[in-house]
């Protein structure tokens, strides 16, 4: 499948989600094992300090990881997500991009970083692994 094909298929399977849509997630590259994500901010996304909810840091690195290892095998399910917090989520506009370190037949292992876009910077907020197993789609 080709890279354009590839990014595609997965803003179709993005869109499909009610949470990434409510949230705004937007697919912006694919390649096999590595995907890029891109959420504007939105005053309503924020927590009390007014950074970006850790929910939606984890949320970018949960799917982006996922969307990483589905162009390398197809549907999968986290049976492990750990995210690390290292500045607070202050920013116009956070990237997600995930890559795959390892995509075996049972496992899946993706690595990803957000970075917030800050005052023309690329600043790191969190980083984070996955481990995503194979699903069987059924017809």
């Amino acid at each position: 499948m080709e890279n354009s094909e590839m990014l595609e298929q997965l803003r179709a399977v993005n869109a499909s989600a009610a949470f990434n849509r409510w949230a705004g997630f937007e697919v912006t590259e694919a390649e096999p094992g590595r995907v890029c994500l891109r959420l504007e901010w939105r005053e309503d996304l924020g927590q009390y300090s007014g950074h970006l909810h850790a929910a939606l840091v984890a949320g970018l690195i949960d799917t982006a990881c996922g969307f990483a290892a589905f162009t390398q095998v197809g549907v999968v399910a986290a049976s492990n997500c750990a995210v690390n917090f290292v500045s607070p989520g202050v920013g116009t506009a956070f990237v997600a991009t995930a890559r795959s370190v390892k995509a075996g037949r049972k496992q899946v292992f993706v690595t990803a970083e957000v970075h917030a876009e800050r005052e023309g910077e690329s600043v790191l907020v969190a980083f984070g692994t996955t481990l995503l197993v194979p699903l069987a789609v059924q017809a």
